[in-house]
């Protein structure tokens, strides 16, 4: 948890291993777009050194993640419960 002025921020993480074989490309970054669109929460992923915003496919794609590799996924917001369920479905569903 950290505090923001004045108010405190809470954040949901969670950590996923690649398990398709051409890893997080240009088909799969837009589906996983249009799946973070839903919510209402900020949706990161970081991964190789690197940190994205969820709803942003050019910034997905520069993460240049694999199969094989592990992503973490940072959520804050009003949704985020929701959108940490939501997001563990669709990964563990598609990714």
């Amino acid at each position: 948890m950290m505090i923001q002025a004045g108010r405190k921020i809470r954040l949901k993480k969670w950590q996923y291993r690649i398990r398709a074989e051409w890893g997080v490309h240009a088909r799969e970054a837009v589906k996983l777009v249009r799946e973070v669109k839903k919510y209402k929460s900020r949706i990161f992923v970081k991964g190789n050194g690197k940190c994205a915003e969820a709803s942003d496919v050019m910034e997905l794609m520069e993460l240049d993640l694999k199969c094989g590799q592990t992503a973490e996924l940072i959520l804050e917001g009003e949704d985020e419960e929701a959108a940490l369920a939501g997001m563990k479905e669709y990964w563990e569903g598609n990714l």
